[in-house]
């Protein structure tokens, strides 16, 4: 295997980390023939390998004989700032607002061309969600995300609006049109969608400033949006994003 040659003369640390970067949102559970492929290593250096990482705690192995990431792994994954230090100050105000509207809320952050969702507490009502606490959506199809985008540097915005992907048949894949939601969003300070990330759910973001500077975007999951109840989570959501700003000037969550 072609692949299996040019990682040959990689140090075993490189190999490692391509095993754990094999696990990705579609890929949570994988055999050890799927991990040694999906890293492009021998069969045999994955399994030794891997039995480390089992052994240390970064991976674990399933009753079925399928390999998960480990507990060790999630624990030092936290201990990054930007979960320690915008998640905990952010966390009181979004335990208020989900008190408030019984719905997902959601924490987040621009990574690269992604949001990262940093924190997430589940809603009562039946929406389908697919974000994950650590999981990585699209810019321009989630509410958080177009927050983040609309506020991020022109580079950004050119790179993202170069590859609209279409994920449902409502997700906004013009670019002429993905700019001018930008505008708005930099004009109502706030973003919506409408059933463009998972069908059945809608969604409602703010930026979250320290100082002038946007560093991150509060959002909920909703079944719909009508305008009156836009309004009424926008203004929720704004005096939430008001309280965590104010905490946040000691913050650098892009640290």
């Amino acid at each position: 295997m072609a692949g299996n040659a040019a990682r040959s003369g990689l140090s075993v640390t490189s190999r490692a980390l391509a095993l754990l970067a094999a696990f990705d949102a579609r890929h949570r559970r994988l055999t050890l023939t799927e991990l040694a492929s999906r890293a492009g290593l021998p069969v045999a250096t994955a399994h030794r390998l891997v039995g480390e990482l089992v052994t240390w705690g970064a991976l674990a192995r399933t009753p079925s004989g399928e390999y998960v990431v480990g507990r060790r792994l999630w624990d030092i994954g936290l201990l990054a700032p930007v979960h320690t230090g915008l998640r905990e100050l952010a966390s009181p105000y979004l335990h208020d607002l989900y008190g408030a509207t019984f719905a997902t809320v959601h924490l987040a952050v621009r990574d690269g061309l992604q949001a990262l969702y940093v924190d997430r507490l589940s809603g009562h009502a039946s929406v389908p969600v697919v974000s994950t606490i650590g999981s990585r959506l699209p810019l321009h199809a989630t509410g958080v995300g177009k927050v983040l985008l609309a506020h991020a540097p022109t580079d950004v915005q050119e790179a993202v609006l170069a590859s609209l992907t279409r994920i449902t048949p409502y997700t906004i894949s013009q670019p002429a049109r993905m700019r001018r939601q930008l505008a708005s969003v930099l004009e109502d300070d706030h973003a919506t969608t409408v059933e463009e990330m998972t069908l059945g759910a809608c969604s409602v973001a703010v930026p979250i400033r320290a100082g002038a500077e946007v560093v991150a975007a509060l959002g909920v999951v909703v079944p719909s949006l009508q305008a009156r109840e836009r309004d009424r989570l926008v203004s929720a959501m704004q005096v939430a994003a008001r309280g965590i700003g104010r905490s946040l000037p000691s913050v650098d969550p892009s640290e």
